[in-house]
């Protein structure tokens, strides 16, 4: 069922961090910190810009919080507050690469493979499994990547992304089913990985 604004469990809390209690907006930051960056480490990869824009993100909504009218759950309101700092960092990030682009006539050595994941022998499986999943996410536009993160990451409902992205469910169930088709084939082999290594196992133990 869609949380309202009225059976929002951080109701108080809000209320008492927008009177000025900074230790009630401090339990906000604990409640919401985990599930606001991991959607922000879904849109922007970079594990630093993640940290970094969590925190941004939150200074937006210490400040913004008195003007808070609780037409929507806190969580709507901080991931549509989240939303829109992920896409000004896109367009600032863009611009400062074409500045550099312009302005040095191409890459400085390394660039290109500076995002280049380390090689999987080199990794924990976990760590391969969430750079697989941050390409696959990486393949999408930015309006695909927001509806499919927020629905199969972090839980919205569609009424609840609705109102995050500010368009029609209709358009979100569209997004949300556009974005699962084209990262289907990317993700099989995730699944299909400890299948194989555990019948390999099993056959090892049983050889």
């Amino acid at each position: 069922m869609t949380e309202t604004a009225h059976d929002d469990p951080d109701r108080q809390l809000v209320q008492q961090a927008a009177a000025g209690e900074r230790e009630a907006f401090d339990e906000l930051v604990r409640r919401h910190q985990t599930r606001t960056h991991n959607f922000v480490r879904a849109m922007v990869s970079d594990a630093g810009e993640a940290e970094d824009l969590t925190q941004e993100i939150f200074i937006r909504a210490y400040r913004a919080i008195g003007r808070f009218r609780g037409d929507s759950a806190f969580r709507t309101w901080l991931f549509r507050i989240a939303t829109n700092a992920v896409r000004t960092h896109v367009v600032r990030r863009s611009r400062w690469r074409a500045l550099w682009h312009r302005s040095s006539g191409g890459e400085r050595e390394g660039d290109a493979t500076r995002g280049d994941p380390p090689s999987a022998e080199d990794l924990e499986s976990d760590i391969v499994r969430r750079d697989s999943i941050d390409r696959a996410l990486a393949t999408l536009s930015e309006d695909l990547r927001a509806a499919v993160t927020l629905r199969d990451v972090e839980g919205l409902e569609y009424r609840e992304i609705a109102q995050v992205l500010d368009i029609p469910i209709g358009t979100v169930e569209s997004r949300i089913f556009r974005a699962r088709q084209r990262l289907r084939p990317l993700l099989e082999p995730l699944v299909r990985a400890p299948a194989a290594a555990g019948g390999a196992a099993g056959r090892t133990n049983h050889g």
